[in-house]
């Protein structure tokens, strides 16, 4: 009566039950077997048609030899038992209403290890995984690997084409040996032939070919059609960027490479905000056009309010504008001119400041870039000198290296900026040459990084001016969520006779240990010092100052959500909690 009360609606269908059972096979085997399973799936979604689950056991067989042969298991014994019978018995015409178990029952057999292991020619300096040799556990991935490492190091020489020629798995399961031999046909060697594009995007076609920079007539490498990708990714104003080889090469030896290009929308905005106890909410936005002349030029307008509700300092505002156009001269060079204006209402002083650049960045790869620009403002600035008027022009060049695993949640590696800005100074300005630099590097632990260790050292100076005679925005000053935290905002700066001025040296040293609670949640301790001097050379008199505290991590997937609280443990400048909330890390 009950089966013909679920046939007829009257009663809904139970789940089904499934269970996997392995009789041998290391630790990981019955983990992957069930998650390959479709019966897994089926099971997870509540499926209860017995026909569906009758084809996702049918289906099982395949899937589950497929991970076993991967694993290295070449002679499974496999049972799928549907309500008691074996699935692969049960006729395709059969009716099943209902299906309450299914016992999946794998005896994987003795893992096979490589026997013979050839894999030929190769070409110079060619590195085959360690996992292809003999006596090594027979897994299937091995042997692609090897035949990849194989191709690619062809390819490496400049043949293009090169393929696997033929190739001889068999199987010894009298002594559950795999042996394997692969044949590889290099090819011939090729060159770099035409750039085919088809016209697809509003970028004009002579400027895709300008950024591109195929460099027709050298020897073909994987690492220049690489480069090529990045240099139009690079551009923001592409989507998809779709590089591939023409599929036969030309009769004088050459390959042509075919193009396609989708474009991103050509306009785009964003914003962020921050939030500090004691100095308030910052908001920032900005808003950019993609491609502004049909040459991938980018031009950005940025927004900022800073200090919204700050105890102390006064709101701070900020407009600037950027104009990007690749390719300038070179491939990898762009020109850049920017502009800014902005209002620093701060403890110490207060500013209104008109800027402008004008430059060059070089991209040496993904990591590698260094600018160099001319560089200069006017400003007027009342502090505790008294009213004073400032104007500067000089050249300011930068150098970033980042070799960071993951930029926006690193686990390991490390990044370095330097910038150097030697200025000429007018009105109350004195010349100068101004120095910083950043490191940070980064260190995981466990098999998952599940303990993080990140360290940040911040240094500057300003050599050649006094401190009267250096506008108020350059010198420096710490405190805060970039600096140190658990103490205010630009807290820490020197009093000379009298005078409390930011500092023409400084010191930050911070560091943070991430232990990863799941995937989507961290905890965080950190600790940060500060130092700021009254000289350019850090002998003179200054104050040090730190704070400690616990954080805790959101993991978005596109970077993590902050929160941070933080106490001082050292120096004079503040007092209490300081909360700290943003998107990503602090370095």
């Amino acid at each position: 009566m009950s089966a013909l009360l679920v046939a007829t609606g009257l009663v809904p269908a139970e789940a089904f039950e499934v269970s996997f059972k392995t009789n041998g096979g290391d630790e990981t085997l019955q983990e992957r077997l069930s998650g390959a399973s479709l019966l897994t799936a089926a099971k997870e979604d509540g499926t209860t048609g017995g026909q569906d689950i009758v084809a996702a056991a049918q289906s099982d067989y395949k899937r589950m030899v497929s991970v076993l042969y991967g694993q290295g298991y070449f002679s499974p014994e496999i049972s799928i038992r549907v309500n008691g019978q074996e699935a692969a018995d049960i006729s395709p015409f059969a009716e099943i209403k209902t299906v309450s178990q299914v016992v999946v029952d794998i005896t994987p057999g003795r893992r096979f290890l490589f026997g013979k292991t050839q894999i030929a020619p190769l070409a110079p300096e060619t590195e085959i995984p360690e996992e292809f040799a003999p006596k090594a556990p027979a897994k299937l991935s091995a042997i692609e690997d090897a035949a990849r490492a194989g191709i690619d190091g062809w390819r490496n020489q400049g043949h293009a084409k090169a393929n696997v020629a033929d190739q001889s798995i068999t199987a010894d399961h009298r002594n559950a040996a795999l042996n394997v031999d692969v044949e590889l046909n290099p090819g011939p060697k090729l060159t770099f032939g035409e750039l085919k594009y088809r016209d697809q995007s509003k970028v004009r076609p002579e400027r895709v070919a300008e950024i591109a920079d195929l460099p027709t007539g050298t020897e073909f490498s994987p690492q220049t059609v690489s480069q090529v990708s990045a240099r139009l990714r690079r551009t923001e104003t592409f989507r998809t960027v779709d590089l591939r080889e023409a599929a036969e090469p030309n009769p004088d030896g050459s390959l042509d490479m075919e193009l396609a290009l989708v474009d991103n929308a050509p306009r785009r905005f964003g914003f962020g905000a921050e939030l500090e106890s004691r100095d308030g909410l910052s908001l920032s936005a900005f808003w950019m056009h993609r491609n502004l002349r049909g040459g991938a030029e980018n031009l950005r307008f940025d927004a900022s309010v800073e200090n919204l509700g700050a105890q102390t300092s006064g709101v701070n505002y900020r407009f600037g504008t950027l104009y990007t156009r690749p390719a300038t001269f070179s491939s990898n060079t762009a020109l850049i001119i920017g502009a800014e204006l902005k209002q620093e209402d701060e403890d110490l002083y207060f500013l209104r400041q008109l800027g402008g650049t004008i430059g060059f960045k070089r991209i040496h790869s993904d990591r590698f870039e260094t600018s160099l620009s001319l560089a200069g403002f006017i400003s007027d600035v009342d502090d505790n000198f008294g009213e004073r008027h400032f104007k500067a022009i000089g050249l300011t060049s930068t150098t970033k290296l980042d070799r960071r695993d993951n930029i926006s949640n690193p686990t390991r590696g490390y990044y370095v900026e330097a910038t150097a800005f030697p200025y000429a100074g007018g009105g109350d300005a004195q010349s100068a040459l101004y120095l910083e630099g950043d490191l940070r590097g980064y260190r995981g632990f466990g098999n998952d990084n599940g303990v993080i260790a990140a360290g940040r050292f911040q240094v500057g100076s300003i050599i050649g001016p006094s401190l009267s005679s250096t506008p108020p925005d350059l010198l420096f000053y710490t405190g805060g969520g970039g600096t140190v935290r658990g103490q205010p905002y630009q807290s820490n700066f020197v009093n000379v006779n009298g005078i409390d001025s930011g500092g023409l040296s400084y010191l930050a040293l911070s560091g943070e240990l991430r232990v990863k609670i799941n995937d989507l949640f961290s905890t965080v301790a950190f600790y940060d010092a500060g130092f700021v001097g009254e000289t350019a050379d850090f002998t003179s008199d200054g104050n040090w100052h730190a704070g400690a505290g616990l954080g805790v991590r959101y993991n978005t997937g596109f970077g993590p959500l902050r929160l941070d609280l933080g106490l001082p443990v050292s120096g004079s400048t503040g007092e209490g909690v300081q909360l700290y909330i943003g998107i990503g890390h602090t370095y």
